[in-house]
């Protein structure tokens, strides 16, 4: 099974869910969370958005939720966020996901979309695949607060 495949079998929303109020984190492994750091830590988390970032504008059925924002400042979100998600030292300052994703009309492709290019920039960093599954795995809850459509 792909990565991509199971990331989609365990996002599948309950459909009364709530939107989340705050991000999950991965459990703490004897006291400090090695996933963190097989993401390279905070530098490594900065490049890889970078990266991503660079494929969601290249993607078209991703391009329409970027290409026209502010860029600087979603990677440096989805930095935080994703530091805090991985038990970094970081603190996620944006808005929920929900209000984020308010209005904007995202589909299941574009959201699919998006996750395939952030694992095509995860490989490329040849982050382990148990550590990016974790990390997905995580992110998996927020799926009913990104697609609005």
């Amino acid at each position: 099974m792909t990565l991509f495949l199971a990331f989609a079998l365990m996002a599948a929303p309950a459909a009364d869910a709530a939107p989340m109020e705050h991000y999950p984190t991965l459990p703490h492994v004897g006291g400090a969370d090695h996933t963190f750091t097989e993401f390279g830590g905070k530098d490594g988390l900065t490049t890889l958005m970078d990266d991503a970032m660079n494929r969601w504008l290249a993607n078209p059925r991703t391009r329409p939720f970027f290409a026209n924002s502010d860029q600087t400042r979603i990677k440096h979100l989805l930095v935080e966020q994703f530091c805090v998600v991985l038990n970094g030292p970081c603190t996620y300052e944006g808005r929920s996901m929900a209000e984020s994703h308010r209005g904007l009309a995202v589909t299941e492709g574009a959201f699919y979309a998006l996750v395939e290019e952030l694992q095509v920039a995860m490989n490329k960093r040849h982050i382990p695949f148990s550590a990016q599954n974790r990390l997905l795995a995580a992110l998996a809850p927020m799926h009913k607060d990104v697609v609005t459509k």
